[in-house]
């Protein structure tokens, strides 16, 4: 089987002595450990700083975008009630991995309790396909603001814009659900040693002593039924909108039009670009270094977080206006 390689592998990477836990048996451990990044323990503190740059801006971005849209009446909208989702999306999910990964970088203390570990794996996970499912929702919304203006205000109300955040919340808790359940049924007789920074799920079940091909194929089928469907739906909607701008009389209504969907463009382009090269990568690329994984996987993560609102708020009149005013405000 596909685990026994895999854990005679993370064997000598510990740095400290496990009284042999790659072979002594046990049933369903109480604590996992993770190891950081094996391969580059030397340097984790160095890959700290990055790490928590990123965090800091993603933090002060985000509560930054929920503070203006909140203060800024003018920007009680559907498009900003979707951005503000996809901030506290972005502000959970950063923050359901790093303070952990910072206590085995920074005190090496690396173990998680099982049932911690299962919640931040759910937390990951769920947000992960939450977020997802919200570009799909701010996709739908330029869609209906650039090819039926008319009926704006009429389909995208208040109402349904709290039915459109129920959904995408619901399915993301419905589809990952599994991946828990599934988690908790293995045993994990034959090691505890994780050799991730957070517990991702691939990861944690490859540690099972048991045939683990269900957990593999299901979470391929929320890969390509949920994400892959999101794309679609998105790429659908863009050929629509891309259509109705193209039929626009003007080249300055063209651009203009256009502008308004930049922003979503840039963000969509920064969460599932990196997704799918660290989906292949971690299912395909077996003869890229194990650390090379860990790194992308982590960026991945964090990165989407710390640019989303970057993004928004350079690519945002609106935002970048009232973020001005807050800054260098109009001396009377």
């Amino acid at each position: 089987m596909q685990e026994t390689p895999f854990c005679l592998r993370v064997g000598h990477l510990l740095p400290y002595s496990m009284s042999d836990s790659n072979t002594t048996d046990f049933t369903n451990p109480s604590t996992f450990i993770l190891l950081g990044i094996p391969g580059l323990e030397v340097a984790h503190i160095w890959i700290s700083i990055p790490f928590c740059i990123m965090y800091a801006i993603a933090v002060l971005g985000n509560f930054t975008i929920l503070f203006i849209v909140k203060r800024e009446p003018s920007l009680h909208r559907p498009m900003y009630y979707f951005l503000c989702m996809l901030a506290v999306t972005d502000l959970v999910l950063s923050t359901s991995i790093l303070p952990k990964m910072l206590s085995i970088f920074w005190f090496n203390t690396r173990e998680i309790d099982f049932s911690a570990c299962l919640t931040q794996m759910y937390f990951v996970h769920c947000f992960l396909v939450m977020e997802s499912g919200i570009l799909v929702a701010m996709a739908l919304d330029r869609y209906v603001a650039i090819c039926n203006p008319l009926r704006y205000s009429t389909t995208l109300t208040n109402h349904m814009v709290v039915k459109i955040g129920l959904a995408v919340v619901l399915r993301s808790g419905i589809f990952v659900l599994p991946y828990i359940l599934l988690a908790r049924l293995w045993p994990y007789c034959r090691t505890n040693i994780i050799p991730h920074s957070y517990c991702e799920h691939i990861a944690v079940v490859k540690l099972a002593c048991a045939d683990i091909r269900i957990s593999s194929y299901y979470g391929l089928f929320v890969l390509l039924s949920v994400i892959g469907l999101d794309v679609i739906f998105i790429a659908v909607s863009y050929i629509q909108i891309l259509r109705a701008i193209f039929n626009l009389p003007t080249k300055d209504a063209r651009l203009k039009t256009l502008g308004t969907c930049s922003s979503h463009l840039c963000v969509i382009l920064a969460f599932y670009i990196p997704a799918l090269f660290s989906s292949l990568m971690y299912r395909f690329g077996h003869t890229v270094p194990l650390h090379f994984h860990i790194l992308i996987a982590n960026v991945y993560l964090l990165l989407p977080p710390m640019l989303n609102p970057i993004i928004y708020g350079v690519r945002t009149k609106q935002i970048w206006d009232r973020l001005h005013k807050i800054l260098l405000p109009v001396k009377g």
